[in-house]
């Protein structure tokens, strides 16, 4: 077997492993998947104008998220189902991200109850949420994940409805039989059903509110004694109500080129995010990210930091834990390299004028 040495590597030996369904649920994006490519193409698109003489020493990759140290501006996003992955599922790659000393978000559609999952993961470690038509649940989940530890919570506010994966329609994409919407289970709605299309599709209409409104922001920020992150933000307008309605950091996302396709790829809404919004709060981005030098780009671009999802499923498929520690590290010593090639000591010193001539 050849050595491992990139996350392509890596997306090779988890396709070669895993079932069509589940790969296909992984890699899929919303309709033609024009937005799941340009995501990774946009970042490509980008050329560096470094800097030569600049008596660069030892690098310094460290961060804050929120105020909570990391060793990098590299953390685990949110994923879903991850015991589709490897039998530990989210509790490998939670201690993954303790193990890279970087912050992990739980998905609210984890195969692992919060509780349990929660106390494996290091500090910062924070709850993904998506708004439920029955207020009340949402208010169980984040009243559960406040008392379990979570140290901040995300929302997602790009899923009204599931964008129409046409991959998971065509396979009949289910949960199979022992695998649970474990947070929900406790609420009556751990099952997805098994229907003609796609089974998560199927949850996300029955359940999911698709109403989605700045009120409903507003109420989240007052039921919670946590910090609240929105995810899914495409545009500056947007972004700087959401930071004037309570969000404390905002995560350029378009949910990985699974909703709306012809999105913009999020390399290329981050600066306007940045100038609409920065200033209010934090602002991360996720989605297409596979080297480096990509994260170095995106902070280039304004971003405090960076997360990754299918990356960490590859890793995980491939070698469990060890695995998605090693897909972090090897953006790690990417990132370091692309400091020491660019003529940056700190991520402070990275900034827009490596991306222009």
């Amino acid at each position: 077997m050849l050595p491992l040495l990139n996350v392509a590597d890596y997306a090779r030996a988890a396709r070669a492993k895993l079932s069509k369904e589940v790969c296909d649920y992984i890699e899929g994006g919303a309709l033609d998947e024009i937005t799941l490519r340009e995501n990774t193409t946009s970042w490509e698109r980008l050329k560096l104008y470094y800097h030569v003489l600049a008596g660069v020493g030892t690098r310094d990759t460290r961060t804050t998220v929120l105020g909570q140290k990391i060793s990098m501006p590299i953390a685990i996003s949110p994923t879903a189902f991850l015991k589709l992955i490897c039998a530990e599922g989210e509790i490998a790659a939670a201690r993954a991200a303790k193990a890279a000393g970087t912050l992990f978000v739980l998905s609210s559609l984890s195969n692992t109850a919060m509780e349990l999952m929660l106390a494996e993961a290091a500090s910062p470690r924070w709850f993904q949420l998506y708004m439920y038509k029955d207020r009340e649940i949402t208010f169980e989940l984040v009243t559960r994940a406040e008392a379990a530890g979570a140290e901040a919570i995300v929302l997602t506010v790009d899923a009204p409805g599931l964008g129409a994966r046409e991959r998971d329609i065509r396979n009949s994409f289910t949960l199979p039989d022992g695998l649970a919407v474990e947070n929900l289970a406790p609420l009556g709605k751990g099952t997805m059903p098994r229907v003609s299309g796609s089974g998560l599709a199927a949850y996300v209409r029955d359940n999911f509110k698709s109403n989605l409104s700045f009120d409903d922001l507003d109420w989240l920020c007052d039921c919670t004694r946590l910090p609240v992150v929105v995810k899914g933000v495409c545009r500056g307008d947007d972004a700087r109500r959401a930071a004037e309605h309570g969000a404390k950091a905002l995560i350029v996302s378009n949910h990985g080129g699974r909703q709306l396709d012809t999105a913009p790829a999020t390399s290329e809404v981050l600066p306007h995010v940045v100038e609409a919004a920065g200033d209010l709060c934090e602002i991360y981005v996720d989605g297409g990210i596979r080297r480096g030098s990509d994260v170095l780009k995106a902070i280039a671009l304004g971003a405090r930091a960076v997360l990754v999802g299918r990356p960490i499923l590859w890793g995980l498929c491939v070698a469990g834990e060890q695995g998605a520690v090693d897909v972090l590290e090897i953006l790690r010593r990417e990132l370091d390299e692309a400091m020491l090639l660019c003529g940056c000591t700190t991520l402070g010193d990275i900034n827009r004028s490596l991306l222009a001539p």
